[in-house]
């Protein structure tokens, strides 16, 4: 109980901090959206109108789309990068410091360095055509802005990897190497080791930083704003455009999509925890 209160009074004022921004935020979005603030025909015709305006089922879907394929693939090359750093090997340091190097980089900053680097006037599309591999750098394949979100994808999975990996190297120096080492005394094979001893311990760590890095993705605007095509456009991009809109009447609006992707995210967010803790309460028993 002592290191349990202890804990508490240490995190206890950052959670509070935290939690009351959030909280009073989604608030006011949900007192907004509902025009109780200010008082103005109370009810759910914001939400009414969202749920029929046309191409929102087409934004949601873009938006599930992002969100799954860029979370997959990040949760898979961590998984790879977190076991590849567990070993030692010459140029160990070097390689973490590159895999960490672009945790301080700003989304919006990685996403207009995507757009110049792969877009059909970006510089591998002017270095193919100076290769003569394209008659024009228009011909370079359209990777942003376009309506598969390839760029936007490429973003978020050049960002979020190492988000995941730091995860899992801490999960792994909690572990250590003697469940492996067991294992492989008893004649398993290295990836049947990996495969039925170590990502068993992984997945839970492995499953909150993808859940983490899903909500993110699901709810982020500005990298669908540089990246995004016009038409489908994701779901946060709606309620942003919505916001600025020079009609004020489109505000509750805005407000409506922004509770409809946070109650998405922590629905996503709470089957992932029900997952997790009764996992961990069986290891720990």
């Amino acid at each position: 109980m002592r290191t349990r209160t202890r804990l508490l009074l240490l995190l206890g004022p950052a959670v509070a901090l935290v939690g009351g921004l959030v909280l009073g935020a989604l608030g006011l979005a949900l007192l907004r959206s509902l025009r109780l603030l200010p008082l103005a025909e109370p009810g759910l015709s914001a939400y009414a109108s969202v749920l029929a305006s046309p191409g929102v089922l087409a934004s949601l879907a873009l938006s599930f789309w992002i969100a799954t394929v860029s979370t997959l693939v990040a949760a898979a090359l961590a998984l790879a990068a977190a076991m590849l750093l567990r070993q030692a090997f010459p140029g160990r340091r070097l390689v973490a410091v590159l895999v960490q190097l672009n945790l301080t980089i700003p989304h919006v900053v990685g996403a207009i360095g995507i757009l110049y680097l792969i877009s059909q006037s970006g510089s591998f599309a002017r270095l193919a055509h100076a290769a003569g591999l394209i008659a024009a750098p228009g011909e370079f394949p359209a990777l942003t802005h376009d309506p598969r979100a390839i760029g936007i994808i490429l973003t978020y999975v050049w960002k979020e990897v190492p988000f995941i990996t730091l995860i899992l190297l801490a999960r792994l120096q909690t572990l250590g190497p003697d469940l492996e080492a067991a294992a492989r005394s008893l004649g398993a094979t290295r990836w049947q080791a990996f495969r039925f001893v170590l990502l068993p311990q992984l997945l839970p760590a492995l499953t909150a930083g993808a859940a983490l890095v899903f909500a993110f993705a699901f709810g982020a605007y500005e990298v669908p704003l540089v990246l995004g095509a016009h038409a489908p456009e994701a779901l946060p991009l709606r309620a942003w455009r919505s916001f600025t809109d020079v009609d004020l009447a489109a505000r509750p609006e805005a407000f409506a999509i922004s509770i409809l992707i946070a109650a998405l995210g922590a629905g996503l967010l709470a089957i992932c925890a029900r997952l997790i803790l009764p996992r961990r309460g069986r290891d720990a028993g």
